[in-house]
């Protein structure tokens, strides 16, 4: 009954796919909802999972030059309105202290929803000569927005991120800076989360306040919705600017620096949890797991049988194991690996010991393997490679599954009323256009792709001339 019941614990996707999410968060243990409005708290199982990819990516990160700082967390009002659009931009969202224990403050500080501001600030002077160029830098922090509405990992007051800001001494540089970290978020979405992307640029409606240019990739999830999975901006020279941010060059004339900025949160646990999870919960990509092997040893009390069981994860030490040695079922320990989403799964009985063999069953698909306990390593490492391949390959499948393309509004219209997914088809490239859009379908433009085709002359939904292809869809 035990065993029935935890399952049955995860709301069906197809019945309710928010609820789905909500009981796979809950269930697994990932978060829990605090007394703060808004914010949430990262359990050890979600926050190991924060970790592995901040670990994987910080590598990636300083293998291109990256170097870590930190900056305040607060940011005085007057810096913060130094750059117009910018403010503008977060303004709605900047939470402000008014009070320094019981004496108001001279001037208010917001709580940093970003920190471009602060980068510039000491940029201005840090930066004297090109012989301080390029600055590579980038933090890992927590920043504040007011959202209105709040959701696990998708969007809380508080979350945890990572925020690159440079500095060049040309635009050629900054573009080059731009376009290379979009390369490696998209890299690591592939190669460590086993989740395909979709590259392109912002329209101006939908890029960073104050930025030149937005580069995004975007996620498709199970339920045909799309997810901003990180972006890269460039801001060419007007934060430089704002802030007074010059260097002497080598003719020995002032030039200002050219900036880029790029972000990927914890939002992205939620794209994880959204591409890969099924009915019975969470299925974690090997590289990002916590725990990669789950050993589940069967009649446990038996003389000899936890023993073996302890011996093979000594066995295991390059892989994250976990014995579950709890006096829980097998049933039981089965359903609750399942659905914390451990790749890969050892079960050993007195009867396999004594034949040399254990079983090794997968998170992804089900599949039950015998292997000889004298093979045991290699099996594990080739089985959890395996297993990134086709999750990558199935998330895959499911996304070229649900790109569509429409030439016509009847079409445009008829496929987003029917269907879920990523809709291609051609832009005018005006704004009003684009809000009409998501005034009329609650659709937005995910990005104006790097390979542009031409599906049509006119834009699909006012008629005028095209100038862009762009992904359309519904986005989380």
């Amino acid at each position: 009954m035990a065993d029935k019941k935890l399952v049955e614990a995860i709301t069906s996707m197809d019945e309710d796919f928010a609820q789905w999410y909500t009981d796979v968060v809950k269930k697994a243990e990932l978060i829990d909802y605090s007394n703060v409005k808004g914010c949430m708290v990262y359990k050890p199982a979600g926050y190991a999972i924060w970790e592995l990819i901040q670990r994987q990516l910080d590598d990636m990160f300083k293998a291109t030059g990256v170097e870590n700082v930190y900056m305040p967390m607060f940011i005085p009002e007057s810096l913060l309105e130094k750059e117009k659009d910018h403010v503008e931009g977060f303004a709605p969202e900047v939470a402000w202290v008014t009070h320094g224990g019981l004496n108001p403050l001279q001037e208010r500080m917001c709580v940093r929803p970003t920190s471009e501001t602060l980068f510039c600030d000491f940029y201005k002077g840090d930066i004297h000569s090109y012989r301080d160029l390029p600055r590579v830098y980038n933090q890992w922090c927590s920043v504040v927005r007011w959202e209105k509405e709040t959701r696990p990992f998708l969007r809380s007051r508080e979350f945890l991120w990572q925020e690159g800001h440079t500095a060049h001494s040309t635009a050629e540089e900054a573009q080059e800076r731009t376009e290379q970290m979009l390369n490696v978020y998209a890299q690591f979405c592939e190669e460590v989360l086993a989740i395909p992307v979709v590259k392109g640029r912002k329209t101006d409606k939908e890029k960073f306040a104050g930025a030149e240019a937005t580069y995004t990739i975007e996620a498709l999830m199970h339920d045909g919705k799309a997810l901003q999975s990180g972006t890269s901006h460039n801001f060419g020279d007007g934060f430089a600017k704002a802030f007074g941010i010059q260097f002497t060059d080598k003719d020995n004339t002032l030039k200002y620096v050219h900036q880029t900025s790029w972000g990927m949160s914890t939002r992205i646990i939620g794209a994880i949890i959204m591409v890969h999870g099924d009915n019975s919960g969470l299925v974690l990509p090997p590289k990002v797991a916590p725990t990669q092997v789950m050993i589940v040893p069967i009649q446990q009390k038996k003389e000899g049988v936890l023993d073996k069981a302890y011996e093979l994860k000594a066995r295991l030490k390059d892989f994250r194991v976990k014995v579950d040695d709890s006096d829980k079922s097998p049933g039981w320990k089965f359903s609750e690996q399942e659905m914390r989403g451990i790749p890969l799964r050892i079960e050993l009985g007195p009867k396999d010991i004594e034949a040399g063999k254990c079983i090794i069953c997968r998170r992804d698909n089900g599949e039950k393997t015998e292997v000889h306990l004298e093979d045991l390593e290699r099996a594990v490492a080739d089985t959890l490679q395996d297993i990134h391949k086709s999750m990558f390959n199935k998330a895959k499948a499911h996304l070229d599954a649900h790109i569509y393309e429409a030439r016509k509004k009847e079409e445009f219209i008829k496929i987003f009323n029917e269907k879920s997914g990523f809709v291609k088809a051609m832009w005018c490239g005006e704004r009003e256009c684009e809000e009409q859009i998501k005034e009329d379908m609650s659709v937005t433009s995910r990005c104006m792709p790097f390979e542009q085709e031409c599906l049509s002359d006119t834009c699909v939904y006012c008629g005028k001339p095209a100038k862009k292809m762009v992904y359309w869809g519904r986005a989380y």
